[in-house]
């Protein structure tokens, strides 16, 4: 339990409104004559008592007021990090309007923040499963003596985890989505480990394609459950911090870099090292709850998804494809999908090369060791952080225009770190870490938000399909155009066609989402209210 005094001579009129409860960071209740519990808010425990300590004397009116503030911030596994702030802004005599640059601008519900909290942990780890087959693959590549050619055609390959990931998403609208996302979390840890024993390039892919299914799969639902949990003035705030978390778990893949230069087959060690992500998913089991949209739609007790007319104790017969809801709702969110389908195939037509590509071209072209890359990548993506923080920000106000915005300066200077040489390489490739970290918060919320709670999971999945279907698309083309061109940078400029087509439908043809609830944005789900 963290305690707060504090003290101070106050008028009659700051007395006045420090004894009433406040609507901040916490809701509070009166219990009793300057004594508050809280409402709502992210606190295990909480109690504010206020005392007059001393009258006021003669002509002077103030009077001497004692603040006590003892709190239990329910944040598990993360809470160290917010405790002095907290701790702070809760000790202040004087209440605080708006709201600190570390918290969401809405006020977080004490469940909100325990799911919050674990899908972020799952986030690092996903992120270092994620990426590790982008940081090790130039090094698998020498020990297995495959060129530049093989190693695109495995990188293309490896998007065809997107069909397993497919049918994860689908069942996560069927049984829940925390079953399915700690289940596929913890699958990708043990199959990313076996990648540590494979004897070739083609078995590497293989093992990464089932790994990835699972990885990809987890992925999605951490943007899905955060949406279906966030209020509405805070969904793109979760998804950066989605975002800085996969960073964070990218960010340690990228320092056991450092360890490939130890041998030919240095880089197995990476993959092993996904084992410690099992422990991680069974602490987050024990804390992370089913997300309170699902369960308002299938409420315990319930017969089941109208889809499983098996289920219950009452059976009744499936409904025709001509009146079953959930296909007029597919129907009706058809335009909604193609837009996000294509949006994610021009997305990916250029970053799956640019962020596949990155370590071959710095050790081929640039002649970086993995020592070198190890830094390099470190120095130039920490400071994406700042974007995803100040993107999520900003994206709480519109979305469309951060969005598109990210877009194109991400793209520009990711085009421009690769067509230089020298300090210009880390300058550029720093610039486009922090604007291109926005595009996170600002667009990655919107596959959640536009479609119902039947349909979130399989339409967010079809989409990943189509979008690493682009990601195929611009591998193969960056293997053939480098070739032809004699390097990676004009390969990406010719590429960076997609990403342009990608601002200007975000521009014309997105709708604006921010400060809107689910059920506002799908009214198939404004029941569940």
């Amino acid at each position: 339990m963290t305690k707060a005094v504090s003290e101070g001579a106050l008028d009659a009129a700051s007395i006045e409104r420090i004894m009433a409860p406040r609507d901040g960071m916490v809701l509070e209740r009166a219990e009793g004559e300057g004594v508050f519990s809280a409402l709502e808010g992210p606190f295990g425990n909480y109690r504010r008592q206020v005392e007059i300590v001393e009258p006021p004397s003669g002509s002077d009116r103030l009077r001497r007021v004692r603040q006590t503030v003892e709190f239990e911030l329910d944040i598990p596994w993360f809470g160290w990090m917010f405790g002095w702030a907290v701790r702070r802004r809760l000790a202040a005599l004087e209440p605080r309007h708006g709201w600190p640059w570390w918290s969401p601008p809405e006020r977080i519900s004490r469940e909100g923040a325990v799911a919050l909290a674990a899908l972020c942990l799952l986030s690092m780890v996903t992120g270092y499963l994620g990426t590790i087959l982008t940081q090790t693959i130039t090094f698998a590549a020498r020990e297995f003596g495959a060129d530049k050619g093989a190693q695109s055609v495995a990188l293309a390959s490896v998007r065809a985890d997107v069909v397993i990931a497919v049918g994860l998403v689908w069942l996560a609208d069927r049984r829940g989505r925390r079953s399915v996302l700690l289940w596929t979390a913890g699958l990708g840890c043990l199959v990313t480990a076996t990648g540590a024993l494979v004897p070739s390039l083609t078995y590497l892919a293989g093992s990464q394609v089932v790994a990835r299914g699972f990885v990809t799969a987890a992925a999605i639902m951490l943007a899905i459950v955060a949406a279906e949990e966030m209020a509405a003035g805070s969904r793109a705030y979760a998804v950066s911090l989605l975002g800085m978390s996969a960073g964070f778990g990218a960010g340690v893949c990228v320092f056991l870099l450092r360890f490939a230069d130890a041998g030919m087959q240095a880089w197995r060690f990476l993959f092993a090292a996904a084992l410690v992500g099992v422990p991680v998913v069974v602490s987050v089991a024990r804390r992370l709850p089913e997300s309170r949209r699902f369960r308002a739609l299938y409420p315990a007790g319930a017969a089941g998804p109208p889809s499983s007319p098996g289920r219950g104790p009452h059976p009744r017969p499936a409904p025709s494809a001509a009146h079953d809801p959930l296909t007029a709702a597919a129907r009706s969110h058809a335009g909604r999908f193609w837009l996000l389908a294509a949006s994610a195939f021009l997305l990916n037509l250029f970053f799956a090369p640019a962020s596949q590509f990155g370590n071959e071209y710095l050790r081929t072209e640039r002649g970086f060791s993995a020592g070198d890359i190890s830094l390099f990548t470190i120095l130039t993506g920490v400071p994406g952080a700042i974007g995803v923080v100040v993107g999520g920000r900003l994206a709480e106000r519109g979305r469309r225009l951060v969005g598109a915005v990210a877009v194109v300066g991400g793209v520009g200077a990711t085009v421009f770190s690769y067509s230089t040489h020298g300090w210009p390489v880390w300058a550029w490739s720093a610039v486009g870490s922090v604007v291109g970290a926005a595009t996170i918060p600002a667009l990655g919320v919107y596959g959640p938000e536009l479609f119902p709670t039947k349909l979130r999971g399989k339409a967010n999945g079809i989409i990943t399909t189509l979008g690493r279907f682009g990601g195929v698309m611009g591998l193969l083309a960056a293997g053939y155009l480098s070739t032809q061109l004699g390097s990676l940078g004009p390969a990406l400029a010719v590429l960076a066609i997609g990403p342009a087509v990608l601002a200007l439908l975000v521009l014309v043809a997105y709708p604006e989402t921010a400060h809107r609830e689910l059920e506002d944005l799908n009214p198939e789900d404004a029941p569940l209210r």
